[in-house]
């Protein structure tokens, strides 16, 4: 079995890294390795799902603080209890400790000591995909989740009607039992009643014994403008039930933004590719360019080369911890004309030998970059 790598490594941050930089660095890798960007190309993915589970662990304090004192195992989903508390290591240890100095467990994800074990319910996660503009400006979306609703058959007891759950024989109802070696004393869950403290002797057959039928309803979510490629949404209370009257998980919305055909995102920035005509690079003029709030004109001086660079500040987006909206770079494209007529590659010749005879004044680049050449070779 592959081991983990340390979810601080995957990232590529400090143990002591704050969660700005936490976040930076997942928004960093998510961009690289976002399978969009990298159709095909396993390797890439598993590093964004790699990305994805280190950056889900260290976002969330209380998995992560299980994460800082345990390593993987405090946030093994297997282990009972999880990330959520560490449930089957601390409560084994702390009735041994309680035990020994007198002491008792506080209540938790366990529940109280000489109780039913309480669990809290899972968390469930939904992936969102929503446009750039929708991301800048906001919505109000639904969606539909599982939902988990008493049945109607047994009215939630999850004993068939006419019975009754019985008290379980084994932990007489406490829902865990103790183990004893000499000094020590060990308490577990009950692994006859998995600490529900009691017995269904005939199912309900509509539910077979859980209680609850699993259905679906619809959820009001609202995005927040200025919401980026990764982040998440908490919807508290909407994930899994709990077990004997724990309290439900939560409902992470992950949102995932659409590839858009003109501006690429970074950060609160913006950046577009302009591509404008030779013509119009060498003699200058304005031009309109597309903003996510319509448009806008740009004054393209004489003689703009290819790469230029034109900045349109408070363009961008205003993310949702930004005070100020971000800029839009609009970066020019020169474009070489293609498929001339003769007469128009008559022309261009006219035009070529007119602009050698004007010497390097017309192109400075070049009769710079061929003097570098020649003293690169020594000629």
């Amino acid at each position: 079995m592959a081991t983990k790598r340390d979810y601080y490594e995957v990232l590529g941050v400090p143990k002591n890294a704050s969660d700005d930089e936490i976040k930076k660095a997942y928004r960093k890798l998510a961009m690289k390795y976002h399978p969009d960007r990298n159709h095909g190309d396993t390797s890439a993915e598993a590093r964004f799902k790699e990305a994805k589970e280190a950056y889900e662990m260290l976002s969330e304090p209380q998995k992560k603080a299980a994460y800082d004192q345990f390593g993987h195992a405090g946030v093994d989903p297997n282990m009972r209890g999880g990330a959520e508390g560490f449930g089957g290591f601390a409560e084994t240890f702390g009735d041994i400790f309680g035990d020994i100095f007198g002491g008792g467990r506080a209540g938790g994800a366990g529940g109280a000591r000489g109780g039913r074990q309480v669990f809290r319910g899972a968390d469930l996660s939904y992936a969102m995909e929503i446009t750039l503009d929708e991301a800048a400006a906001g919505k109000q979306a639904q969606i539909r989740i599982p939902s988990w609703d008493d049945c109607a058959t047994c009215h939630g007891s999850g004993a068939k009607p006419g019975t009754s759950a019985k008290t379980c024989t084994t932990c007489h109802g406490q829902g865990v039992v103790q183990m004893r070696q000499g000094f020590f004393s060990v308490q577990q869950t009950c692994p006859h009643c998995r600490g529900t403290g009691k017995i269904i002797p005939e199912p309900c057959t509509t539910c077979h014994g859980q209680g609850k039928i699993k259905n679906q309803k619809t959820l009001e979510v609202q995005i927040p403008a200025g919401i980026d490629d990764g982040m998440r949404i908490r919807s508290t209370g909407n994930g899994e039930p709990g077990t004997n009257g724990g309290p439900p998980g939560d409902l992470f919305i992950e949102i995932r933004v659409k590839k858009h055909e003109i501006f690429e995102r970074d950060g609160d920035d913006l950046h577009c590719v302009v591509p404008i005509g030779f013509v119009a690079a060498a003699l200058g003029g304005e031009i309109e360019v597309p903003t996510l709030s319509g448009k806008a004109a740009i004054d393209i001086p004489e003689g703009t080369q290819a790469g230029k660079q034109f900045r349109l500040r408070g363009k961008g987006i205003k993310g949702v911890r930004s005070s100020y909206p971000g800029d839009l770079y609009c970066h020019i494209s020169v474009e070489t004309p293609v498929k001339l007529t003769e007469h128009q590659r008559k022309l261009l010749k006219e035009f070529d030998e007119s602009l050698r005879k004007g010497g390097a004044k017309h192109s400075p680049s070049t009769d710079s970059w061929t003097d570098k050449v020649r003293n690169f070779f020594g000629a």
